[in-house]
């Protein structure tokens, strides 16, 4: 989105929450931080004289949507969201859907497993009630203090991922299951991929429902509720 923003003469802000300590460099003006929740995202809306809000942050950012929802209805800022369209199973998947984090933690027990637990970093603490498994993380920055499971690797990197490299991954941590959120998109399918190649079953946690609101899948459709499919020819 910011890169398509980027070719127009649309003036643009990226905001990040901050939680990355090196997020990716965009090629518009970027803000890091909260807003001081609905209240203060509305009246900095108001106050940097804003036309259009774009809610593009991940599937899960569950206070960060509904923040989006009050500040539009309260600053007058119409509001789209951009979302990538969840992943589906299809034959060869081994899936068990999940309502939310608590549920997964659920669905764990058991006797111990190698378990790939690629939700990030935020909910890891729940996952402590089941310290019987090997957990493998994947995580965008190096954790700087302990980490709230016992028994548990930690890898660093960023996507999007490969099937070739996630397949590489699985085999060589001995992973039984995958633990996963259903973000969509492409960028973090690879493990997906790979545990349909290796016959891994996945837990996989549902997006949370969210309130309703003017909601888009690509940025194409975006760039036109701004009235520029003219500009860049879509």
């Amino acid at each position: 989105m910011a890169q398509a923003l980027a070719k127009t003469d649309v003036p643009a802000l990226y905001s990040y929450a901050g939680r990355v300590k090196t997020p990716k460099p965009q090629p518009i003006p970027v803000r890091t931080g909260g807003f001081g929740g609905a209240e203060g995202l509305g009246e900095f809306l108001r106050a940097e004289g804003f036309t259009h809000l774009v809610d593009a942050t991940h599937p899960f950012a569950e206070q960060m949507s509904r923040n989006a929802v009050l500040a539009s209805d309260q600053s007058g800022v119409p509001l789209l969201a951009l979302t990538r369209s969840p992943w589906q199973p299809v034959e060869g998947d081994r899936w068990q859907e999940v309502a939310n984090v608590e549920a997964a933690v659920q669905a764990l027990a058991g006797p111990r497993q190698r378990v790939m637990l690629a939700i990030g970093r935020q909910h890891l603490e729940a996952f402590a009630s089941q310290p019987q498994h090997h957990y493998l993380l994947r995580l965008v920055d190096e954790p700087t203090g302990a980490l709230p499971l016992p028994n548990c690797t930690v890898t660093v990197d960023r996507g999007p991922f490969t099937t070739k490299g996630d397949l590489a991954l699985l085999k060589r941590h001995g992973i039984e299951r995958v633990v996963s959120k259903n973000a969509g998109g492409e960028g973090a399918a690879a493990k997906l991929l790979a545990a349909r190649e290796l016959g891994l079953p996945v837990l996989m946690i549902k997006r949370p429902t969210l309130a309703t609101r003017p909601e888009v899948h690509s940025v194409d459709q975006v760039l036109r509720w701004l009235g520029h499919e003219v500009a860049l020819g879509v």
